[in-house]
C-alpha cells in the first residue's frame, strides 16, 4: 500500500481547501495511506477529514528555519518509509523536511530555489488554474496534464457526542434554528465585516427567530463582545469558549452561516452549511467557498474601484468596502438562500 505525507499549509482555510487533492489521490490509487505534516492550529481539521490517516505535528511556527530540527524531525520522520511527499506550502523550509526524510519522490511547484529538495515539480499556471484548491488538486496529477473536474466536494466529519456536550456545557438552546456568524478574520481588519453590521442583522434574525451565536477564537472574543452589547443580547457571543475541533461541531448545529473571508468560512463550506460568504479586501476568485458551485454558499460583495486590495488595514481609511455592504442586502440574500434551500428539499 503506498505511503504519502503531505505538508499541509499553515492556514486553516488552505487546508480545508487541499481535501479535494487528498480525495483525488484516494480515487487515482486506491489503498494509500496518506499522513500530514501539520502545525498544531490546523490538526484538529484535518483529523476531521476521512482521507488522512495520521496527523503528525510540526513545531514550527510561522517563518522559523531550525534547521537542526526540521533534520531532526525529517530523519524521525525517515522510519516511516514513506513512498511519496507532496509540498503545499511554497517556501524553500516546506520542502526541507521531506528530503531530510529521504522520501523518494517528492512533488510540489517550483520556486524558492527548491530544486533538489523537491525532484517532481509543477509549474503553475495561475491562468489555467485560479483557484487555490485547483492548484493543490493539480499535484496529484503529473506536471502539465490536465485536471480533472469538477473537484471532489469537501467534508469534514463531526461528532455528535462532543456537539452535546458542548452546547451543554454552554448553556446553548438548540430549540431555535441557529445562525451562526463568524465575525473574525486572522488576516487582518480589511477583511471583517463592521461589528455594528453584525449586530443589526443579528437583530433582524432574532426577530425571525433564530438563535444567533457567535463562533471564533480567543482573539476574537473582544469583537465578539462588542457584537452582541450592540445587538441588545440578540446574540450569544461564543468567541474564545471553544477550541477549533468544539466549533466544527457547533457550526454544523447551523441552519445558517455569516462568515467574513476567513478560515471558518472554509469549514461551514466543508460542513454543507447554506451560507453567506462576505468580502472586501480580498477575492473569491482565488479562495472561494467550495460550496459555491453547488449554489450552498452566496459571495456577497461590492465590486468598487479599490476591491479587492489584498491588504490588511484599508490602505485608504474609508473601509467602503465593508461599511458599505449594508445589513439589509445581507438579509435579501439570506432570504434568497434560504428559499432557495427550502426548494431544493433541505
Amino acid at each position: 500500500m503506498p505511503r504519502i505525507l503531505i505538508v499541509a499549509p499553515s492556514w486553516i482555510g488552505d487546508a480545508l481547501l487541499a481535501q479535494p487533492l487528498l480525495r483525488r489521490l484516494h480515487d487515482k490509487l486506491g489503498r494509500v495511506t496518506i499522513d500530514a505534516l501539520a502545525p498544531t492550529w490546523c490538526g484538529p481539521l484535518l483529523e476531521r477529514m476521512p482521507e488522512i490517516a495520521e496527523v503528525i505535528a510540526s513545531p514550527f511556527a510561522h517563518g522559523e528555519l531550525k534547521l537542526r530540527e526540521r533534520w531532526k524531525l525529517g530523519r524521525e520522520l525517515a522510519g516511516r518509509n514513506y513512498d511519496h511527499a507532496i509540498v503545499l506550502p511554497n517556501s524553500f523550509k516546506s520542502a526541507l523536511i521531506p528530503f531530510f526524510a529521504n522520501i523518494a519522490l517528492r512533488t510540489g511547484y517550483s520556486g524558492e530555489l527548491r530544486y533538489g529538495l523537491l525532484n517532481l515539480v509543477h509549474k503553475l499556471d495561475t491562468e489555467k488554474l485560479p483557484l487555490m484548491a485547483e492548484r493543490y488538486a493539480q499535484l496529484a496529477e503529473k506536471p502539465g496534464a490536465e485536471l480533472p473536474r469538477p473537484l471532489p466536494q469537501v467534508r469534514l466529519q463531526v461528532d455528535p457526542v462532543n456537539t452535546a456536550r458542548t452546547t451543554a456545557r454552554l448553556a446553548l438552546d438548540r430549540s431555535r434554528p441557529i445562525a451562526a456568524f463568524c465575525p473574525g478574520a486572522e488576516y487582518g481588519p480589511a477583511k471583517r465585516w463592521p461589528a455594528r453590521h453584525f449586530a443589526a442583522l443579528a437583530r433582524e434574525l432574532e426577530k425571525r427567530g433564530y438563535a444567533v451565536w457567535l463562533i471564533g477564537s480567543g482573539k476574537d472574543a473582544e469583537l465578539g463582545e462588542d457584537i452582541r452589547a450592540q445587538s441588545d443580547g440578540a446574540c450569544s457571543n461564543l468567541c474564545g469558549q471553544t477550541e477549533l475541533a468544539t466549533a466544527v461541531d457547533l457550526l454544523a448545529c447551523a441552519r445558517l452561516v455569516v462568515s467574513n473571508d476567513s478560515g471558518l468560512m472554509h469549514v461551514a463550506a466543508a460542513l454543507g452549511k447554506p451560507l453567506i460568504a462576505l468580502y472586501g479586501s480580498s477575492s473569491a476568485a482565488h479562495t472561494p467557498p467550495l460550496s459555491s458551485q453547488a449554489g450552498i454558499a452566496r459571495i456577497v460583495k461590492l465590486d468598487i474601484d479599490c476591491s479587492p486590495c489584498f491588504e490588511r488595514a484599508c490602505p485608504l481609511g474609508h473601509f467602503k468596502c465593508m461599511n458599505d455592504l449594508a445589513p439589509a442586502r445581507v438579509l435579501a440574500e439570506i432570504d434568497a438562500l434560504v428559499e432557495q434551500a427550502g426548494a431544493d428539499g433541505e
